[in-house]
């Protein structure tokens, strides 16, 4: 391709909406250009590099035995709502767009395929004679973000390869979980890109084991903590580990004591002169069940540590039953709006006690909020942290007093479901290995793989016969992979002062020849030999024979990310022309009759 011909502009400033290093980048470099929020037009260039991903995808897939389809981007409600997840996707998460049609139906644009999936598997597999399956698609997927930034990173609009398998058991779902764990490795190793598998929690997509694939960038909105001898890889939100040992307490009798001014763990351990190990803390929350019950959650933890509220939440979900709900639609800190509209006196905010009363919370049917009711007793929940302690800090359910030197089973019961909803840390031990600490490092989530099980297949009724004439549920697995989400990602990876570095496996073209000056006809006429010769050796090349200066295409290359620049400068006197390596900066004159076979070489060594 002619640069002189490609829409191909470059912006010499950084765009005022752009936030990270990616962003700005891919915007200046005329790979993309936006049209509405979240909303973003690949170019000429994009798109090529979205190809290149697409292709790679499709390979490792189909070496697995996947079979490449198409779905519907529009999905009848009815389907999400035989899964359940009309409510979570529409009002809790809200994440969907949803609509009614001209026969007011309601419909929405898919942010993700598992229902309709599992409709075409409940349609057509019959027999156990039938499976494995295992169907992919790369497509547009929309999502009504809240708040889109960074570009591509969370966009309402994106490019993403999922795919779904069916299985007579487990034991088949590991096995094609297993496979793609590998293929996925495969990809990014072919992508070449610096990437960490870590373990996962499961979200809104549901089901058991799960792992994402995390392309490491300093600005990556993940935080992924794994031990340096490569045993244990988890996002924050999955992580488990073990704190450092609680200080022994210096209290060894039990009393109420003012502790005026002491509303935060930092100031009531410097008032007391104790460790933060040595306090219970009480953390209030309030959940929404899907069938409008809120239920006032009061976590107790270690005054050193953090509630994880993803943790917190797969607790509440297993307790779904007890409230006659199928699932925890969200989850908040209330402050104090929300308090108002449930609590029958004010609360002792910052000396909370494990104990506090369930009066607190006012009788039915006042406490009406929200289309819901207000469970009239507290969920009380411990920490592993908080359940070991003895002769610990807590508060008195009074402004101003801390109860010291409290035990568990004497001045206060302890709650009867004990949980880990701690908050993993860089520090921390880890539980395969006490000598191993965690490390931490900050990643791009780009693929995500999960052992669903019969998450979809039971509430939507998708069974097989097996061999002996029943009919048992199918096991199903999920592996998404975000396309344009990487293709930024990569940039977000490699980038200097002067612009995108590709990795040549993924790079919109191999190489760009630069003519310094169109009006030499030796420069313009080598030059157009090494593009012909080039392309037709399959090496992907860029001719840039713009009437500009020389200072401004080398700026351009730089900016655009080509792996390799040819220059058809002065070296021509000697046979030679001037060739550059992106990566490495390395410049060096080649023969002008060895420039294919070298490239050529390189190329391929970088593809590995």
């Amino acid at each position: 391709m002619r640069l002189s011909q490609m829409l191909f502009v470059t912006l010499r400033d950084d765009p005022a909406d752009a936030e990270i290093p990616s962003h700005k980048l891919l915007l200046r470099a005329g790979y993309i250009r936006r049209i509405g929020s979240g909303i973003y037009a690949y170019l000429p260039l994009m798109w090529r590099v979205l190809q290149k991903v697409s292709q790679i995808v499709r390979e490792e897939m189909n070496a697995t035995g996947a079979q490449e389809t198409l779905l519907p981007q529009m999905q009848p409600a009815e389907l999400w709502k035989e899964s359940g997840r009309w409510d979570t996707y529409t009002k809790a998460e809200g994440i969907m767009f949803a609509l009614t049609d001209r026969r007011e139906q309601q419909v929405a644009l898919g942010p993700t395929h598992e229902e309709v999936i599992t409709y075409i598997a409940r349609d057509m597999i019959r027999s156990y004679r039938q499976l494995p399956q295992h169907l992919y698609q790369i497509q547009t997927k929309f999502r009504d973000e809240i708040r889109p930034r960074f570009g591509l990173m969370r966009g309402r609009e994106f490019i993403m390869k999922d795919g779904y398998s069916f299985h007579v058991d487990e034991e088949s779902l590991k096995k094609t979980y297993q496979d793609m764990d590998k293929a996925y490795s495969n990809m990014f190793t072919r992508f070449g890109l610096a990437f960490r598998a870590v373990q996962a929690d499961s979200g809104a997509i549901g089901g058991s084991g799960s792992q994402e694939f995390m392309v490491l960038a300093e600005a990556g909105e993940d935080e992924v903590l794994y031990t340096e001898d490569g045993q244990y890889a988890a996002n924050v939100e999955k992580a488990v580990s073990l704190p450092a040992d609680a200080v022994s307490s210096t209290f060894t009798t039990y009393e109420k004591r003012e502790t005026p001014g002491t509303d935060t763990i930092e100031k009531l351990s410097q008032f007391l002169k104790c460790s933060p190990t040595q306090i219970v803390k009480n953390v209030l929350y309030q959940a929404v069940y899907d069938n409008g019950t809120i239920v006032l959650v009061l976590v107790s933890i270690r005054g050193d540590q953090e509630v994880n509220e993803v943790k917190l939440q797969n607790e509440l979900v297993k307790l779904v039953d007890n409230y006659k709900a199928k699932t925890v639609i969200k989850l908040t800190v209330p402050d104090g709006e929300a308090q108002e509209k449930w609590t029958a006196k004010t609360l002792p905010l910052g000396y909370i006690a494990p104990d506090i009363a369930d009066d607190y919370i006012a009788s039915q049917p006042q406490s009406k909020i929200e289309g819901g009711s207000v469970h009239p007793k507290f969920l009380r929940l411990v920490d592993k942290t908080a359940a070991e302690l003895k002769n610990f800090v807590t508060g008195a359910n009074e402004s101003g007093y801390h109860s010291i030197g409290a035990n568990w089973g004497e001045q206060f019961k302890l709650p009867d479901t004990t949980v880990d909803v701690r908050k993993s840390r860089p520090g921390d031990r880890a539980i395969h290995n006490l000598e191993q600490t965690l490390q931490t490092a900050r990643g791009i989530e780009v693929g995500h793989i999960f052992q669903l099980g019969t998450e979809y297949s039971q509430p939507m009724g998708a069974t097989y016969t097996n061999e002996q004439g029943e009919e048992k549920l199918l096991f199903m697995g999920c592996y998404g992979l975000g396309v344009s989400r990487l293709a930024q990602a990569a940039v977000e990876q490699s980038y200097d002062k002067d612009g995108i570095i590709w990795p040549v496996a993924i790079a919109p073209y191999h190489a760009i020849v630069t003519i310094p000056n169109i009006k030499d006809a030796q420069q313009v006429e080598i030059a157009e030999k090494l593009y012909t010769e080039l392309n037709q050796a399959g090496i992907e090349t860029l001719l840039d024979d713009r009437n500009e200066r020389a200072g401004v295409k080398f700026k351009d290359a730089d900016l655009i990310g080509i792996p390799y620049r040819i220059v058809t400068g002065r070296a021509i006197a000697n046979g030679k022309v001037e060739v550059v390596q992106r990566l490495t900066r390395n410049s060096q004159e080649i023969g002008i009759e060895e420039v294919v076979s070298t490239l050529k070489g390189w190329i391929e060594e970088a593809k590995g």
